[in-house]
């Protein structure tokens, strides 16, 4: 069965990796430099295992174009979304055994280096995918 691991982030996340000011200690070249190493390690074992379906990181929540239907029209606003401190930082989709399985990929990204007030707040979602194709015929 397939699964779905989400992270999150929020736009001070993005701007302390870019360098950017804020109330919270930016990134340095070690702590990108750490992550790199871990991300490829986590990435190249689930390949190995042949549990690794898909992964991608997405862009700043500032990049982020949201559409909604206002009064029977869509009506486009660009991010970031001021009302939301989280939001989808990036996924992987992998394919195994259960549900603890998947939960127990998911619970490595813990071991993710990065600064303190980062690794604190940081957190994965596991839901699965449902992959049941409705039957319209008959």
């Amino acid at each position: 069965m397939r699964y779905m691991i989400l992270t999150f982030g929020s736009q001070e996340d993005y701007d302390g990796m870019a360098g950017k000011p804020s109330a919270k200690p930016g990134w340095t070249g070690q702590d990108f430099a750490a992550l790199g190493e871990f991300m490829q390690t986590f990435n190249q074992q689930l390949a190995e295992s042949g549990e690794l379906v898909e992964t991608r990181g997405l862009s700043a929540p500032v990049h982020t174009r949201r559409v909604q239907l206002r009064d029977g029209v869509p009506v486009v606003t660009d991010g970031p979304y001021a009302e939301a401190e989280e939001v989808l930082a990036g996924y992987w989709i992998v394919e195994c055994d259960s549900f603890d399985r998947a939960t127990e990929i998911a619970a490595r990204l813990s071991e993710c280096p990065g600064p303190d007030h980062v690794r604190t707040r940081a957190f994965a979602d596991v839901r699965p995918i449902d992959e049941h194709q409705p039957d319209f015929e008959g």
